[in-house]
């Protein structure tokens, strides 16, 4: 009779929640988001009004109105937010978070991201999400990484692949944003998978990944 192989072993639950703590990249950093970013960020969003279209919130009228908002997310107690700095601008011109965190189940999801049209696309974004990655995989051991958006946000989803997260699909009429019912894809990363996407972090002299990072097919 032979027995069942024994499982790897893991950190015991809970995980530690992520902390507000400031990250530096190679051409990026990341601060806690607070209301000292709001006019960096407002110069950032003018004449960025369809930036927003996935997210549930913005555009935004008036600088009170994201004032407003960047107090809100700054405060949330479950939910810890970063600006993006990137080091060829100086300034801030995005943010983006840690979210629907289960410290006893070790899965936790990167998400709630905002990128100015001039960070998109750059090495500055990529090197962003990364750092937060590794912050959620390597330093907090978290066993499962989620990534998900609305199934209509192409961008988004071209990003999970590039960052090489699994899709695992589609949820129907599973969101509620702008007066719309939408789907929302999703993707992951699991622990035993981290290793090889880590190491396939690279970027070539444009700021995008030399190597694509590729997720494993799954069956329709």
């Amino acid at each position: 009779m032979t027995s069942a192989p024994s499982a790897a072993r893991l950190p015991p639950p809970p995980w530690p929640f992520p902390e507000r703590l400031p990250f530096a990249g190679r051409s990026v950093s990341l601060e806690p988001l607070g209301v000292e970013h709001i006019d960096e960020l407002w110069r950032a969003a003018q004449g960025a009004d369809a930036s927003f279209a996935y997210l549930r919130y913005g555009p935004f009228a008036q600088q009170r109105d994201l004032q407003e908002l960047i107090t809100e997310l700054a405060g949330r107690v479950d939910q810890p937010f970063w600006a993006v700095r990137a080091k060829s601008s100086g300034v801030a011109q995005g943010w983006l978070s840690l979210c629907d965190v289960y410290p006893q189940d070790g899965a936790i999801e990167i998400g709630s991201i905002w990128f100015s049209p001039a960070l998109q696309r750059t090495r500055a974004a990529t090197e962003a999400n990364f750092l937060l990655m590794q912050y959620a995989m390597d330093q907090l051991q978290y066993q499962r990484l989620v990534w998900r958006c609305n199934a209509l946000n192409q961008a988004s989803m071209n990003a999970a692949a590039r960052y090489g997260f699994t899709p695992e699909g589609t949820w129907r009429g599973s969101a509620f944003s702008k007066g719309l019912r939408c789907d929302v894809a999703w993707y992951s990363i699991l622990a035993a998978e981290w290793p090889a996407r880590r190491a396939a972090e690279n970027f070539d002299e444009d700021g995008r990944a030399r190597n694509r990072l590729v997720h494993a097919p799954t069956t329709p």
